[in-house]
């Protein structure tokens, strides 16, 4: 019974964000606190970068693919010898399906995994020429391959500006009353509305790193971040 107890005792200390939602008047607020927001977080987070390893927008791809629910760090072990046995998307094209999923097995639901990179990687090589697309539009037609993806790519391999909204980005957009919404598409246009073009990528790599760093899940560590003066949650925590 004691041990129960202590568990709930934590629980209830941790005052996780559970439940929070921005109130229309910090919404309304959104477009001056997001300049301040994004200022702080430059200057808290300056090696903010993306994690995932590669080279050139083929691997980008694949890693990205790679990294849904499983670690960059796993992924980055993963690539550092699937890029060395695969070099152009003929190479994923061609080889069996069976040999690609032992490959990356290590990085959880290789089999949806594999498909889809041999899916894309097919069309890649017999409607582009081989090339990975740089746009939006042809990005997404890609398999496995969605907005949140290709912004990624386009972003990190082609210097094309894009919000990028994955887990951390739509919590702590929603913590710091910059949006109200949890649907990532929804989200990316009001991040477009309030981030300058320019600082797109940038501002989710910032977003990320501070998720991990700072604001986490289970407890944000909002006495000691250095955004809460301008941020929806970390105000209401400090009342």
């Amino acid at each position: 019974m004691a041990r129960k107890t202590g568990k709930k005792a934590a629980a209830q200390g941790s005052r996780t964000p559970k439940g929070y939602r921005p109130s229309a008047a910090e919404l309304a607020d959104a477009p001056r606190r997001a300049r301040r927001i994004l200022a702080v977080l430059k200057k808290t987070h300056p090696d903010a970068t993306i994690a995932l390893r590669f080279r050139d927008p083929l691997e980008l791809l694949v890693a990205t693919i790679l990294s849904a629910q499983c670690t960059d760090v796993r992924v980055n072990l993963v690539t550092r010898q699937l890029f060395a046995k695969y070099r152009r998307a003929a190479d994923y094209a061609a080889v069996d399906v069976r040999e690609l999923e032992a490959d990356i097995k290590s990085t959880g639901f290789f089999r949806h995994k594999a498909k889809n990179i041999q899916s894309a990687c097919r069309d890649i090589d017999r409607k582009f020429a081989g090339r990975v697309p740089d746009t939006m539009e042809e990005l997404t037609t890609l398999a496995g391959v969605g907005r949140k993806t290709a912004n990624v790519i386009l972003g990190n391999a082609y210097g094309v500006p894009g919000v990028v909204t994955d887990t951390h980005v739509i919590r702590l957009s929603r913590l710091m009353a910059l949006s109200a919404h949890a649907d990532p598409v929804k989200l990316e246009h009001d991040l477009m509305e309030l981030i300058p073009p320019k600082d797109w990528t940038q501002f989710s790599h910032l977003m990320i790193f501070h998720g991990r760093r700072i604001c986490q899940a289970r407890q944000p560590a909002c006495p000691d971040c250095p955004v809460r003066p301008h941020c929806g949650y970390g105000r209401q925590a400090g009342t």
